[in-house]
């Protein structure tokens, strides 16, 4: 019956969405958490207790940096040309392989070259494909909006201060690979943000010195990776600034290293004291972390959440939209409602940024449009993600929806930041691969790519 007599409800029927039944996707319960043994699978871990397993020590001691190590612990689990296969991704990757045991644990090495737990941190020759022409090492120009030395100032009342330069596992599709993972073959000479006293009051002055400046992410680098003395340090000196009135701890280490929560006393000490110092000064710190696939969320995860939720640590989530790994409704859905499970809160869900290496991974503007629709009214609103482009060349954060115009056929969508770079014009470009050949061969031609861009940013190129 229609609700609404005086309106006429016609025109193309919907196909068929999935119902209450289905939700969370092929029968798989955002509640099922992987909690048995799963590590024993991999041959290197077969004698690893759960103690030990859940140890950060163990975790960091054991981290996967070589192919060598790699195939000691996986080994005959997958032919020798799997192995072949990494050693050259790696050789074409702007970032060096670091992986935890706990990582490692969650491939599957029955099936590993489509898992996408192994498409995230083992690159692969065999599935990389050519940069797109438009790729720039540092694409969001966090460089050119720095004032100091690992310091960027974009936003008017926000600020990144990047403490550090390593984390305890390295993703190969790192949007600061232009300074995270130290020097590879692909991109030897990187920006150094090395921790460093020195340079930390250099960023200390400047953020003191600026009174709009109200909100800090501290990031890196992973915050993971800051001595617990240096992460106390930190926080008590920027709460105790005046300007400052919220932070942001980020790191991805729920999702690569949750051990360190339940091992690493000191450094959860450290952590709560500074939110503990934030709620007596009237202030707000919350971590934000990153989960890409509901797989990377398992009983450590909750466990490690649990700890930090009976200290009243708020935790918030930034997904990165990845082809292969979340781009699929039911499994984006299944993500969302597992993250709120553990009580970390769906922030972000970014558009893979243009960097060095990763093009395969990279989605069109179109496709998560669209996915964005299955995931809007899947659980609650607050519970619910926003769809985010970070705009190439420094525009900032942009809801996808909000483009100015937007060509499928030749992948370019161009947006506006009038709140950060007012009369700039930002683009976001679809991955080639996502093309017809008409459009591929255009990108190929320097002159047609040039005039392809021109009329999107009608003739302001």
């Amino acid at each position: 019956m229609n609700p609404f007599p005086d309106i006429e409800l016609s025109g193309a029927k919907l196909s068929a969405v999935p119902g209450p039944a289905s939700a969370g996707g092929e029968g798989e319960s955002h509640r099922d958490l992987q909690r048995d043994d799963f590590w024993r699978e991999v041959p290197g871990y077969a004698g690893v207790s759960a103690l030990e397993f859940r140890s950060h020590l163990f975790q960091q001691r054991n981290a996967v940096t070589n192919v060598r190590q790699l195939r000691e612990v996986v080994g005959n689990r997958v032919p020798d040309s799997f192995y072949e296969d990494v050693a050259a991704g790696l050789a074409h990757a702007p970032m060096a392989l670091r992986i935890s045991p706990y990582l490692l644990a969650l491939v599957d090495w029955s099936d590993p070259v489509p898992d996408q737990i192994r498409t995230q941190f083992l690159p692969l020759r065999s599935r990389q494909v050519p940069d797109h022409p438009m790729l720039r090492f540092d694409s969001l120009n966090e460089q050119e909006d720095s004032p100091v030395p690992g310091v960027t100032h974009r936003y008017r009342d926000k600020a990144l201060f990047l403490p550090l330069d390593s984390c305890p596992v390295y993703c190969r599709f790192c949007t600061r690979s232009y300074a995270v993972g130290g020097d590879v073959e692909a991109a030897p000479e990187k920006l150094r943000l090395h921790a460093n006293h020195a340079r930390w009051e250099k960023a200390f002055e400047y953020i003191q010195s600026r009174p709009e400046l109200e909100d800090i992410v501290v990031s890196g680098g992973d915050t993971f990776n800051l001595k617990p003395e240096h992460l106390k340090a930190i926080g008590d000196r920027l709460l105790g600034m005046p300007n400052v009135r919220r932070l942001r701890i980020a790191t991805k280490g729920l999702c690569v290293l949750p051990q360190k929560i339940l091992t690493d006393e000191a450094w959860l000490d450290a952590l709560t004291h500074v939110v503990e110092s934030s709620r007596r000064m009237h202030k707000d710190v919350a971590v934000h972390t990153h989960f890409n696939h509901p797989r990377e969320i398992t009983g450590i995860t909750e466990d490690a959440m649990a700890r930090l939720t009976e200290r009243g640590i708020l935790v918030r989530c930034q997904t990165v939209l990845q082809r292969g790994v979340n781009d699929e409704p039911r499994v984006m859905q299944l993500h969302v409602r597992r993250l709120g499970y553990v009580n970390v809160h769906p922030y972000y869900v970014y558009f893979h940024d243009m960097v060095p290496g990763v093009e395969d991974l990279r989605t069109t503007l179109g496709a998560g449009l669209a996915l964005e629709k299955w995931v809007r009214g899947h659980t609650a609103g607050f519970n619910t993600p926003a769809f985010v482009v970070d705009t190439l060349g420094g525009g900032g954060k942009r809801d996808a929806h909000s483009f100015e115009q937007y060509n499928p056929a030749t992948g370019i969508a161009v947006f506006t930041s009038p709140g950060v770079k007012p009369g700039r014009k930002f683009l976001y470009f679809d991955p080639l691969s996502a093309l017809d050949p008409e459009h591929q061969w255009r990108w190929s031609q320097p002159g047609e790519r040039r005039a392809m861009v021109e009329e999107a940013l009608g003739g302001d190129a």
